[in-house]
């Protein structure tokens, strides 16, 4: 048994705000900023070149619902005009178990960079997050985890400076939907059927017992389960049924999401598949591979030019291959930075 997070986490008593010298006002930020949280975002995702843009309702969901407590897990940096020129966001991932997580977002508009603004902020997240930690009193391991794109070196050297190392590598492929799909068909008495609201508590079951043994996977709360949609695709989404018996479980899923805004950055249109996956009982029946198609050709009938996907390059379904196989290519990819107590 490990000593509780309180001891391992050395939380510190009071945060480390960055130093007014840097030129910014520093205050917690809400719901009402939501415009100039996106307005940032917006700015540091095409100075950066990654593929993807934050829209309101995204820069809205960081700080909206009382689990979020932004009065306390977010940061807001304002110039002499009072335009949000920096921005923080930590909050603590719900229904963990085995490891308790806290996730941290943020960054600084490209004019205000290389002043020592970003790494005052990080030092900012680690130590809210520490706090959060400790304040489980959990007996398990925790981490601090960020994303950060490839090719983001600056982010990158901040990170590892605060004792932050890559624990997990992903990848984003592609596939063309002007090539042929393939015909697949289920058979034992799976079918597939589109998802509805109906079925979706159903899939969460479903996903926390797929994914029970991934790594960084925790079970999804209700709440959590549906946190983050504002790009969800229902019309793109599908479940596998296994009609065999009176209960039709859920054997397989697909989740897609419809991110409009990345298709100017990205180049083309695209169906992002969000979520696939096969409960192990149900695996090496082709689920995945029906599941995949079946999006796919929803998307082409919606005139869409690609789909989209991000994957664990050590996932250890053999998903990697399922996707190539199906002529999905690697386009780019990032790497979660992690400090482990």
């Amino acid at each position: 048994m490990l000593p509780p997070l309180g001891e391992r986490a050395q939380a510190p008593a009071v945060l480390p705000n960055p130093p007014e010298a840097l030129g910014l006002r520093w205050r917690p930020l809400s719901t009402a900023d939501a415009p100039a949280i996106a307005a940032l975002f917006a700015r540091t995702e095409q100075f950066d070149n990654v593929p993807f843009r934050t829209t309101l309702e995204e820069a809205f969901e960081f700080v909206a619902g009382a689990r979020k407590d932004p009065l306390r897990n977010t940061l807001g940096g304002f110039d002499a005009e009072g335009q949000l020129r920096a921005q923080a966001f930590v909050h603590l991932s719900a229904g963990d178990g085995r490891t308790v997580r806290a996730f941290l977002d943020g960054g600084v508009d490209p004019t205000w960079r290389r002043r020592g603004i970003g790494s005052a902020l990080f030092a900012w997240q680690t130590a809210r997050a520490r706090q959060l930690l400790a304040s489980t009193g959990r007996e398990v391991p925790g981490r601090i985890a960020t994303y950060i794109e490839e090719g983001l070196d600056d982010k990158a050297a901040i990170v590892s400076a605060s004792g932050f190392v890559p624990r997990r590598y992903y990848t984003d492929m592609r596939r063309d939907l002007s090539l042929p799909i393939p015909d697949v068909s289920l058979r034992d008495g799976l079918v597939l059927v589109p998802w509805t609201p109906e079925r979706d508590d159903a899939v969460r079951h479903a996903h926390n017992e797929a994914f029970s043994d991934d790594w960084g996977s925790a079970p999804h709360t209700p709440e959590s389960w549906v946190e983050g949609r504002s790009a969800f695709a229902p019309q793109w989404s599908f479940v596998v049924l296994d009609r065999s018996n009176d209960r039709s479980p859920v054997a397989g899923y697909l989740l897609s999401e419809r991110y409009e805004q990345d298709w100017p950055s990205l180049g083309y249109s695209e169906g992002y598949i969000d979520v696939l996956g096969v409960r192990r009982a149900w695996r090496g029946k082709r689920v995945a591979t029906v599941l995949l198609t079946a999006a796919m050709r929803a998307y082409a009938a919606d005139g869409i030019q690609f789909a989209g996907l991000g994957v664990d390059t050590d996932n250890p379904s053999g998903a990697v291959g399922i996707f190539a196989a199906l002529g999905f290519e690697p386009t780019r990819g990032s790497a979660m930075y992690c400090l482990e107590f």
